[in-house]
């Protein structure tokens, strides 16, 4: 059994997510569910669980501030909120899934089934660590990026630059594969931007650490290590050389 606990302040909706666990995920044992964000916390502390469900919005504290007062993180992650704007607060803190309110059965079942593959194929670490380097600094090794089957798991050195896509951003690997992503490039760069990242341009995210070469100009434009050709522009050129001089 997996254990679980759930942490909502609006009770209709925490009684809701509760029968709907006991009657469609008979694999997850609700063992307590907290209204409210401080007895959620000591819930935590003292049960121990495999899973939490936690509510993004609650008065007094936040799901993101809640788990920021755990030193550590040993369990996975599910949050339900009824703003999708919070989703990518959700990535950088290495959701295992992202519910919306009024949370879906089957969105419900299908995130239990992700939860049981990860424990299947002992893979639960990952999210751990993730959350634990967040917590310690203000960058992050590895980056969860929501997809279709679940969320991709990418190092943060393998990333060469993001391009904005009309409301998508296109991922660039080190080794020539793409990713596109149904977030636009600011998302990245409130993500990324203590990582080594800078946004050179309205449509470029780049990582400075892959810069080959910078050529002069009005804005001028880098070379990266795969030899894309990346256009700086002039009113980004100033915060660009300056945060290329600290690496």
């Amino acid at each position: 059994m997996i254990n679980a606990i759930l942490i909502d302040d609006e009770k209709d909706g925490l009684e809701d997510l509760k029968e709907a666990i006991e009657k469609y995920c008979p694999e997850i044992s609700v063992s307590c569910a907290c209204s409210n964000p401080l007895e959620g916390l000591e819930a935590i502390k003292q049960s121990k669980p495999d899973l939490v469900f936690l509510d993004v919005q609650m008065p007094g504290m936040s799901g993101f501030e809640l788990l920021e007062k755990l030193s550590s993180v040993s369990f996975d992650v599910i949050f339900v909120s009824a703003f999708d704007r919070y989703a990518i607060k959700a990535i950088k803190f290495s959701a295992l899934d992202y519910l919306l309110k009024p949370v879906d059965v089957d969105e419900l079942v299908r995130a239990i089934t992700r939860v049981k593959e990860r424990k299947s194929q002992n893979n639960f670490s990952v999210q751990s660590a993730l959350h634990n380097a967040q917590h310690k600094s203000g960058s992050i090794d590895r980056v969860a990026v929501p997809s279709a089957e679940g969320i991709d798991f990418f190092d943060v050195r393998d990333i060469v630059f993001c391009k904005a896509d009309s409301c998508y951003t296109m991922i660039y690997l080190t080794n020539r594969k793409t990713k596109l992503v149904t977030r636009v490039l600011k998302d990245f760069e409130d993500l990324l931007s203590e990582s080594g990242f800078c946004r050179v341009h309205n449509s470029f995210l780049i990582n400075l650490r892959h810069v080959k070469r910078y050529v002069r100009g009005e804005g001028g434009y880098v070379i990266l290590t795969d030899d894309h050709h990346v256009d700086i522009s002039r009113r980004r050129k100033d915060e660009f050389l300056s945060l290329l001089n600290r690496l």
